[in-house]
């Protein structure tokens, strides 16, 4: 009876010693080419920064609710689930970031399975090719090609925990929805609009400079029309590239014709401010080319005529005034200058 004893308390006192469940995660790694001296970790209702050594290296704690969480290194990201008891390290190369981003450690396979399908995805939706469909027939017949691959991705590897995969495809058919009615509208343009139909014009346009401009001045040369707003951070994300491109093509069979929509609603209710601030970012970001005022913003009739309501949005016009493409590429995609090649500017 009194080793029966003995042996029940030393089962008791090893009980005592085994260490209770984290209740955070431990996450360290190492980061090659950093772009920033700390990480931010963020979620809707979370948020921490840590500190990265001069080395790339970093290591810290975290205490959350089990979920995935968006990694920033700098105006990179990634996504990472994490969940309290996981001890995860990471390693990435910031020159190819999605790419490169690897994770090891308790947990890790749930963080791997994220960036593998954000690279899945991001072959699979290559916006710029499937642009380039011509009919909505092949477009859906692509787009359900695309659902299968990705249905069948997301539910391969079991044990990933289910709320990823629950997320991933309950995201799926919305996310194909929007692509869906994106390219469709950009067929409906070309179809509406094909290769050598006569443009929609303009008139008597204010100018930067005090002058107007019509559409007919401009004959006998190309015309690149970008359609844009001071408010638009898209529309000023392609500036650099745009100037690039003037500076570039300077002097050949070419016009950069740059349209503003701004108008009284973007501008506290006022035309004057509207005019003032596009004329103040013109002179701030040195812009060049042909800057015109569009006179009654979204309404103005150019802009409806070719069922304009996204920007930026570029337009390529033929020496005769007719309609090379109406969603033309941006300057920031290279096939901008395929296309001036093409057509021997």
């Amino acid at each position: 009876m009194k080793k029966t004893l003995i042996f029940v308390a030393a089962l008791a006192l090893f009980a005592c010693k085994e260490e209770a469940p984290k209740d955070y995660v431990t996450f360290s790694g190492k980061i090659t080419n950093k772009n920033s001296d700390s990480l931010v970790v963020r979620a809707r209702d979370y948020s921490k920064t840590i500190q990265v050594n001069n080395d790339g290296t970093f290591s810290d704690t975290l205490k959350v609710d089990a979920g995935i969480y968006n990694l920033f290194d700098g105006a990179e990201s990634t996504s990472i689930f994490l969940k309290n008891g996981f001890e995860i390290d990471m390693t990435i190369d910031t020159k190819m970031f999605d790419e490169t981003v690897k994770y090891t450690g308790t947990g890790a396979e749930h963080s791997n399975f994220l960036a593998e399908k954000s690279l899945k995805e991001e072959q699979l939706i290559d916006v710029e090719s499937l642009s380039k469909i011509a009919d909505m027939e092949t477009l859906e017949a692509k787009l359900d090609g695309i659902k299968t691959e990705l249905s069948t991705f997301y539910n391969s590897n079991k044990a990933i925990d289910s709320s990823i995969t629950n997320d991933a495809s309950k995201n799926l058919e919305p996310m194909l929805k929007s692509l869906k009615s994106y390219i469709g509208s950009a067929i409906a343009l070309k179809n509406e609009f094909p290769k050598g139909t006569p443009s929609p014009t303009f008139s008597d346009y204010e100018n930067y400079d005090g002058t107007t401009t019509s559409l007919s001045d401009l004959a006998g040369k190309y015309v690149y029309i970008d359609v844009w707003a001071t408010w638009c951070g898209p529309c000023k994300a392609e500036i650099p590239f745009l100037k690039e491109i003037e500076k570039e093509y300077h002097g050949k069979d070419i016009q950069f014709v740059s349209l503003s929509i701004d108008d009284d609603r973007s501008h506290g209710g006022s035309w004057d401010k509207a005019r003032e601030d596009w004329k103040a970012m013109i002179a701030d970001k040195e812009l060049g080319g042909i800057q015109l005022f569009a006179p009654k913003g979204w309404q103005t009739e150019f802009i409806q005529d070719y069922k304009i309501n996204g920007i930026p949005r570029f337009i390529l016009i033929d020496p005769a005034g007719n309609v090379v493409s109406p969603d033309a590429p941006r300057p920031s995609s290279d096939e901008l200058k395929a296309l001036f090649t093409e057509l021997n500017i």
